[in-house]
């Protein structure tokens, strides 16, 4: 990536937070995202343009509401390109929505992030305090997190900002406010008295090193190709990974051994069976039998399932139930017993013997495998190739566990919600989702909800001691609101009176995935009957990562329907994730992961690697992403600004592959708002006052492209497919305004507009009348797309468009006086405004061919006037240009293309010819080209030497450019 150092320009005026931006001082001669950026957004927060009472000063409003959530970022940490990928989408949508004159609302939320934010206070209390969280208190622990979310708290909020996202602030809310709080307490006491949460011994993903469970979501499968040594938490020396260790048993009274393979040797002292697939010839004779434990006088039946794989490894299976999840649905169907040989520490329980007692797991490992070669019942060690689960918190390999839970029951909601999408009453965008969204809720489990930590929702469950009682066995629980409505609950169940009852609160608390789930509705005040939950309840889309399909999008429309009794919202809109450029998934340890605010501000490279160095990589790992900073970005990252940020993201397709995000690409954006800041410069040199409707021909083609454009626009959004709105907004802006139109119109606005080959196109053009004609359509395009490009570059358009308002001397309500409220642009308008030109009788729409003769050569330029025999000798067109060959009789006139050529088009109601209107030629840059205007819904005859259709039809919205490509010419759709 090449890049020079851009002049930073400063907006220097002192003003207060909220005042509006002063837009009268001198033009600067190029754009600074700086000084772009500053100052609008306090001033669009404090006027209250992003509430949905602003709709109630519009005069364009519809009775019309949207309303969408945000998913609630980490309170731990910063935004990732991730977050800007969502920001700029979702941003683009409201904005789009607020400017048709929808009530409009965006509700930002931040998450508690139970894990991630306890891990972070932990790790700070350890480092400035030397203190474990488990010496304090829970009460004192909880004050620390406090205090830490208060000064950490807002950054998230900041970055959103920066980011140009138009939340209605004064919604904002966080997943442990009161609000929220009572909301998933309420959730918890309905689901309970409905059966949907129960409690139970299940097993779990655990984490020793947090002494938790944790959800799906959050165990990465590391791939190992084979032996591999990692580093764990908890042990000095990397361990090792990746083999298949192989021992026998001894068959109990008999000669014999039956040999098991097993990644996880340390958990054989929790076996308690044998399994073969009943149809394995090498063990029919065992069937039955029994094996003994060589470290536990136990014996362990040989039993026979079908859900043992003959190929792997012995075809002969250990079964520990209590540490491995096939094993444990084993147990269920043939009611064998489970023993937990490995604790919530990661140490051995004493069900493994003094010699095992409190040793770690992984150092158990080593020692089993001694023990085994000691007693001669050890077979031997291979590299096997090997999936292994690891926190994505704290990098601990997890460990299966079995504990008592709280679960919800998943199938009937997930039956719902495969329902919902079936009948059309939800839809999920790109559809292909559909096929995965049924096959994963088909096969769902029920959902553990508890966490053994301590910053969360505690589970509003208690477990109820009965003074009388002398079974101290079986646990007794009950839930409630509060501890006295459990309490009222505790004696009506048990029959006895509130006095006689001790109430335990769960000390564990809600998986934070289970207060995400309610968002959609707690947002908004739930289970309170709020206006807003009235007015704005279902949510009209949810747009998120498909990565997030399940984890959250899933139990929002299960929990939703549930409690609300109506899916959460109607749409699902899935984008894809943000690679590197290289493809590759972004990671700190590969040193690929880029903050958007260093892209929005720009970096240095050493700024970029002292990160690196104050995060807490290994060593060799900084190495590596250092090195990958160095190459990648050998003189860091330049300024881009927000909206050039915010545009390129919107540009990828996000509906499918994965996006490989360059900077190069966000730097090129950055060059088109320069050319979008150079136009407005010169339009506002050159504008005085609005003249009439456009009537030349240039202007009508001009007119028409941004009709052509305002469609895409319109279509575009509709589909949710943003890359084609900002690839028809670029295209007519690049193109269209700047390389054709305006190089078009200087000469007419200039003193000496005599000359040129322009002259050729604006025949006669240059009074007064005509230069009030051209400044109208320079404004009328220039604003429009102003108006188009808002809800993707909302600083920039801001900014260049209040100088435009200064120019037009209006004033009145403050809600008019932002471009973010201004009606979006329609394509009927507009053709109510233009597009209807005489002959009324013929005029639909307007239709241009731009012809590239640059690249002809003589053959292609010979057919031409052979084949045009039908119009007058004067009238023939003469092509010229820059080709290879060109053709001797053609004539060339030094920068002009020159000529013109009646053709006959045949309108399909009649059988009459009418001749084209008019032809014009022009000449940019180093590409000549003839621009056909055409009236109507036309059949155009066109020479068999162009190697088209005989006869091809140009429907009324669009135009079509014809492009030379090896002297063929085919049609493509702007």
């Amino acid at each position: 990536m090449k890049w020079s150092e851009k002049e930073r320009i400063a907006y220097s005026v002192s003003t207060p937070p909220g005042e509006k931006k002063d837009t009268t001082l001198p033009f600067p001669s190029s754009y600074s995202p700086e000084y772009v950026e500053t100052s609008w957004y306090p001033w669009w927060e404090k006027e209250g343009f992003f509430t949905p009472e602003i709709n109630d000063r519009l005069p364009h409003a519809v009775n019309r509401s949207f309303s969408m959530c945000i998913p609630p970022p980490n309170v731990t940490g910063t935004l990732h390109l991730g977050h800007a990928l969502t920001v700029a989408i979702e941003d683009a949508l409201v904005r789009w929505r607020r400017m048709q004159g929808y009530k409009v609302v965006w509700v930002p939320g931040c998450d508690h992030a139970g894990i991630a934010t306890q891990t972070v206070v932990e790790r700070r209390l350890f480092r400035e305090r030397g203190k474990r969280r488990q010496d304090l208190s829970r009460e004192e622990f909880l004050k620390e997190v406090w205090t830490w979310k208060k000064e950490k708290g807002e950054e998230i909020y900041h970055q959103l900002r920066k980011l140009g996202a138009s939340l209605d602030w004064s919604r904002a809310c966080f997943t442990m406010d009161p609000v929220r709080h009572s909301a998933v307490t309420e959730a918890f006491v309905r689901l309970c008295d409905s059966g949907l949460i129960y409690r139970s011994e299940g097993l779990v993903n655990w984490s020793c090193a947090l002494e938790s469970a944790i959800s799906d979501i959050e165990v990465d499968s590391k791939q190992l190709s084979g032996r591999t040594l990692l580093s764990v938490p908890g042990y000095q020396n990397r361990v090792e990974f990746g083999t298949m260790v192989t021992f026998s048993y001894p068959i109990d009274g008999q000669d014999g051994e039956v040999s098991v393979s097993t990644t996880r040797p340390e958990t054989m002292l929790g076996d308690v069976a044998i399994a073969v697939h009943p149809e394995d010839p090498r063990y029919q004779a065992v069937h039955g039998k029994q094996c003994r434990h060589p470290f536990a006088d136990r014996l362990l039946p040989i039993i026979t399932d079908t859900m043992v794989d003959m190929e792997l490894g012995t075809g002969a299976v250990k079964v520990t139930p209590a540490h491995d999840h096939t094993d444990f649905l084993l147990s269920q169907r043939h009611s064998l017993p489970r023993l937990t040989v490995i604790g919530g520490d990661g140490t051995m329980t004493p069900l493994c013997g003094q010699w095992l007692e409190g040793v770690k797991r992984f150092d158990a490992r080593e020692q089993v495998i001694d023990a085994l070669t000691e007693k001669m019942l050890f077979r031997g060690k291979r590299d096997h190739a090997m999936s292994l689960p690891v926190c994505s918190r704290s990098g601990d390999v997890i460990e299966p566990l079995l504990k008592k839970q709280w679960f919800v029951r998943c199938g009937e909601m997930a039956r719902r919600a495969i329902q919902a999408v079936d009948e059309g009453q939800l839809e999920i965008i790109p559809h292909f989702y559909t096929k995965t969204w049924s096959s994963w809720l088909s096969n769902i489990s029920d959902w553990c909800i508890s966490r053994q930590l301590w910053w969360g929702h505690q589970i509003p469950a208690y477990r109820v001691t009965l003074s009388d009682s002398t079974d101290t066995q079986e646990e007794l629980w009950v839930w409630g609101r509060s501890e006295e409505e459990a309490r009222e609950r505790a004696a009506g169940k048990y029959g006895v009176t509130a006095d006689t009852i001790t109430l335990t609160q769960d000390p564990d608390v809600l998986d934070t995935w289970f207060s995400s789930g309610l968002f959609p509705f707690a947002m908004l005040g739930w289970p309170q009957q709020t206006s807003d939950l009235r007015q704005f309840y279902p949510n009209t889309i949810l747009e998120t990562g498909s990565d997030l399909i399940f984890f959250w999008v899933a139990r929002m429309v299960m929990l939703g329907t549930e409690l609300t009794g109506q899916l959460p919202f109607k749409q699902v809109l899935l984008h894809s994730l943000v690679r590197d450029k290289h493809g590759r998934k972004m990671s700190k340890s590969l040193g690929n992961v880029i903050d958007p605010l260093d892209v929005i501000s720009g970096i240095s490279l050493e700024r970029l690697q002292e990160k690196v160095e104050e995060g807490n990589l290994d060593p060799r790992e900084s190495m590596v992403a250092m090195e990958a900073q160095r190459k990648d970005f050998p003189k860091g990252i330049p300024e881009c600004g927000t909206d050039a940020l915010r545009f390129a993201l919107c540009s990828y397709k996000a509906q499918g592959e994965d996006i490989s995000l360059s900077v190069s690409q966000v730097l090129s954006c950055r060059h088109f708002c320069n050319k979008m800041w150079q136009t407005v410069r010169f339009t506002l040199g050159v504008l005085e006052d609005r003249g009439t409707s456009p009537l030349d021909s240039m202007d009508q083609w001009v007119c028409s492209r941004l009709y052509s454009t305002v469609l895409q626009c319109e279509q575009g959004f509709e589909r949710y497919e943003l890359h084609s709105v900002t690839a028809a907004l670029h295209s007519f802006w690049l193109h269209s305004l700047c390389d054709i139109y305006l190089e078009c119109i200087k000469p007419v606005l200039s003193q000496d507009s005599g000359a040129g080959a322009i002259d050729t196109v604006h025949t006669g053009r240059g009074s007064q009348r005509e230069k009030q004609v051209v400044r109208a359509v320079l404004y009328h395009c220039v604003s429009v797309s102003l108006a188009l490009l808002s809800p993707f570059m909302p600083f920039l358009t801001e900014e260049l468009w209040q100088r435009l308002y200064l120019l037009r001397g209006e004033s009145g309500d403050s809600a008019g006086a932002s471009l973010c409220l201004q009606p979006y642009p329609q394509s009927s308008q507009l053709v109510r405004e233009y597009l209807v030109w005489p002959p009324a009788a013929l005029s639909t729409a307007v239709h241009l061919l731009l012809i590239d003769c640059t690249r002809f050569d003589s053959s292609c330029c010979e057919m031409l006037p052979q084949s045009s025999t039908k119009a007058p000798a004067s009238s023939r067109t003469f092509l010229g240009g820059n080709g290879p060959n060109p053709h001797p009789p053609i004539q060339q006139v030094p920068d002009v293309l020159n000529g013109i050529e009646i053709r006959t088009l045949r309108w399909p109601w009649q059988n009459t010819d009418i001749p084209v209107l008019q032809e014009i030629t022009h000449r940019t840059g180093s590409m000549a080209g003839v621009i056909v205007m055409l009236e109507g819904h036309a059949r155009m005859s066109l020479q068999e030497g162009y190697h088209m259709r005989e006869e091809d039809v140009f429907p009324v919205t669009h135009s079509v450019e014809i492009a030379c490509n090896d002297n063929k010419l085919s049609p493509m759709m702007l």
